[in-house]
């Protein structure tokens, strides 16, 4: 099996490379450098001379404050940058895995949201990503849609990383309390997404690991876990102004994966002692 990654100098990217790396598949993988999704022929270049089996997109505008004022890029590469990779994978009868986000969600539910509960993304970020979700599914025949939520791993920067470094630097911090959601290790997200792909069990998946918490309990347990003494205190998303609004309850629940006969991602504790562990 052939299977392109795009992104992959990316958070998950990485993680995805490294993993494929130990599969047994033929690996073909793309930074952002080496290929500009954004640009129909070169996709189509790519695609048409490696003619992969599957393609997995982890290439994505993810500053989710900053596409409020740079709309045009975040859909150019959310959203158009989708549809280029779901048409080349078309034409040569590949699969597309699109990685989305609870971000399509505005977060006023009180249970947690199902894969196909109404979408109302409240920011440009959430907006561009849905429109290439509705992309995938309008172009493909072969698609996996996989959104995921507070993502977190080995590469790249993350809320797991910020708050060890903010922990040499203080004694004291404050992090939002009324935002609540799920943590996803990239290590669990990576794993699921290639036993996935590997099946003909197209449609769109929930993927973050069980449990939830708030983003102020998140970073209790981090410094708890790391051992490390730091006084955090809980502010309201009010008090903690930022250009695009945040989704207040992303919880998905993982119906389509439990059904699917995949086995649910471990507790979002356990997966973030591993990483700490990993760190050590």
């Amino acid at each position: 099996m052939k299977i392109l990654v795009t992104g992959a100098n990316g958070q998950l990217g990485q993680e995805l490379v490294h993993q494929l790396k130990n599969a047994e598949v033929e690996l073909f993988s793309f930074t952002k450098e080496e290929l500009d999704i954004t640009n129909l022929e070169s996709v189509y270049q790519v695609t048409r001379e490696i003619q992969p089996n599957v393609i997995i997109n982890a290439a994505a505008y993810t500053k989710v404050d900053n596409a409020e004022t740079e709309r045009d890029l975040a859909f150019s590469v959310n959203a158009y940058g989708q549809r280029n990779l779901a048409v080349a994978a078309e034409e040569i009868s590949a699969k597309i895995c699109y990685v989305s986000t609870d971000y399509v969600f505005d977060g006023t539910a009180t249970a947690p949201y199902e894969e196909h509960a109404l979408v109302n993304p409240i920011g440009v970020y959430g907006k561009s990503k849905y429109a290439g979700e509705q992309l995938t599914q309008s172009l493909s025949t072969k698609y996996f849609i996989v959104r995921t939520a507070w993502v977190y791993g080995e590469y790249g920067p993350n809320f797991v990383k910020t708050m060890l470094r903010l922990a040499e630097e203080r004694t004291e911090l404050g992090v939002v309390s009324d935002q609540i959601g799920s943590p996803t290790y990239t290590v669990d997200l990576a794993d699921f997404i290639i036993a996935l792909v590997k099946t003909d069990k197209y449609g769109t998946y929930h993927c973050t690991n069980s449990g939830t918490c708030s983003w102020y309990e998140f970073a209790k347990a981090i410094f708890e876990e790391a051992g490390k003494e730091i006084l955090v205190n809980p502010l309201t998303t009010a008090q903690y102004p930022s250009p695009a609004k945040r989704p207040s309850y992303s919880v998905m629940d993982d119906l389509a994966l439990r059904i699917n006969g995949f086995e649910p991602r471990r507790h979002w504790r356990e997966a973030l002692q591993s990483f700490l562990s990993g760190l050590k």
